[in-house]
């Protein structure tokens, strides 16, 4: 997939250990692409050559509720949420025009996938990320569809806490920049 977003040029996405990830892996020599499997990082270690370094590993995750959660944003904070083709996206601008937080999400397949949740370390706490997701839960065509994401440490707790449960690890790995 390309991202081209200013952490990923590109990222590729492994549901298990196979010889098309070792391919890719010996292909690419440039930082900014991203392999992923769902499956532990020594799975991964495994599979690559020593130039890839493999990043704290994370959770992928599921859930079938939707959040219901309506609290406003804090005063000042605004949402924006915008769509092209199947992608929705949605960012809160913080009272000083700084980008608090933001995601993406995509139906596919008949699954709802949300993509890089984040909130600025200024704006945490403040119930941004849970906002960010309701508003991308907005574009979903059928409540029936689970949702997936992949989550950090401190958001598979958050996430936890929603009713999300973990289906596997999920690792991640790159070249870094030199």
């Amino acid at each position: 997939m390309d991202t081209h977003s200013e952490k990923e040029l590109k990222r590729w996405v492994f549901p298990r250990p196979c010889d098309g990830l070792r391919a890719v892996a010996q292909d690419i020599a440039a930082p900014r692409h991203f392999l992923k499997l769902c499956g532990s990082n020594e799975e991964l270690r495994s599979a690559l050559p020593a130039r890839w370094e493999v990043q704290p590993e994370n959770y992928f995750m599921m859930s079938a509720a939707t959040i219901l959660d309506t609290r406003p944003l804090p005063h000042g904070y605004r949402m924006e949420l915008d769509h092209a083709g199947p992608v929705a996206r949605a960012r809160v601008i913080a009272p000083d025009g700084d980008l608090a937080a933001s995601g993406c999400a995509a139906e596919a397949a008949d699954v709802f996938i949300y993509d890089r949740i984040e909130t600025a370390p200024d704006h945490r706490r403040k119930g941004l990320g849970i906002a960010v997701m309701i508003a991308l839960g907005t574009a979903r065509k059928s409540l029936a569809s689970p949702q997936l994401l992949v989550a950090t440490e401190d958001g598979r707790n958050l996430y936890a806490s929603l009713g999300w449960t973990v289906l596997a690890p999920f690792a991640t790995a790159t070249i870094p920049e030199s």
